[in-house]
């Protein structure tokens, strides 16, 4: 995660955790009903894994790595200034310092403990789905750049993707993201052409996409073909950034309307 991610001059630590920080603020800015009211529409959690495996937000645990959205805003880190580049609306840009809530912060080292993180995060959606068994299923969103250092993470996700609340099965998304400019996979619907043994499974981890993703999706120009994954390999920054977007809209039978529109 310390080399640079393609398309930035950024590592790939520092460029997920910018990503990761985003969605985080996206997410309690659409549940905000301007009365400094936070409406609990969801629940999130920031589960890291490298030599260890770890809670990443404040006021959570390895036990218990959720917390309502409600409360995420009050788990944050801190309020950095950043630089960002800004449309001039002239066809240019110019930069701006802007502030940012920053949640997770970029680290890295060199193992990859994925099984240990799936098994963290199946005892924490098991035990939501038990407090909540009439919501929409939970999304888990797996990133990694590394090959599992601790055995075979596919039997643990085919155990998450069967957790269930009266709504449907849990989701199981994954991107791998690399330092290398081509041979890129977006949202296949077969392992055929996979480039190794690695993405293949992966790819078998990985869920369907629901039709409302499967339609966000489209709505961002990928070619989604029926029974397309919820799974990207070789993933550039931009990419990535759009999947975490697409894989964290709130699906209801009303889409982002409830939220959006306050209903």
């Amino acid at each position: 995660m310390s080399e640079p991610w393609s398309g930035t001059d950024t590592s790939k630590a520092q460029a997920l955790a910018l990503a990761v920080n985003k969605i985080l603020s996206t997410a309690v800015v659409l549940c905000s009903k301007g009365d400094d009211r936070v409406l609990d529409y969801f629940h999130v959690g920031v589960i890291g894994y490298g030599s260890e495996v770890t809670s990443e937000l404040n006021g959570t645990s390895i036990s218990n790595p959720l917390l309502p959205v409600s409360l995420v805003n009050d788990a944050k880190k801190r309020v950095d200034r950043i630089t960002k580049k800004m449309p001039d609306g002239a066809g240019g840009v110019f930069e701006a310092q802007v502030h940012m809530a920053i949640w997770v912060d970029a680290v890295h080292n060199g193992r990859t403990a994925m099984v240990q993180a799936f098994a963290t995060a199946e005892k924490a959606l098991v035990d939501w789905c038990a407090r909540n068994p009439d919501s929409f299923p939970p999304i888990l969103i797996n990133i990694t750049d590394g090959v599992s250092t601790d055995g075979d993470p596919g039997l643990v996700a085919e155990r998450i993707g069967k957790i269930e609340t009266r709504d449907g099965q849990a989701l199981v998304f994954n991107l791998h993201i690399s330092g290398a400019s081509n041979g890129d996979i977006r949202f296949p619907s077969t392992a055929d052409g996979m480039p190794d043994e690695y993405a293949s499974l992966l790819f078998n981890m990985s869920s369907p996409l629901p039709p409302s993703m499967a339609e966000a999706a489209s709505s961002l120009a990928y070619s989604i073909k029926p029974g397309a994954r919820g799974f990207l390999y070789n993933a550039d920054a931009a990419s990535v950034i759009e999947f975490l977007d697409i894989g964290t809209r709130a699906v209801t039978p009303g889409g982002l309307k409830e939220i959006t529109n306050g209903d």
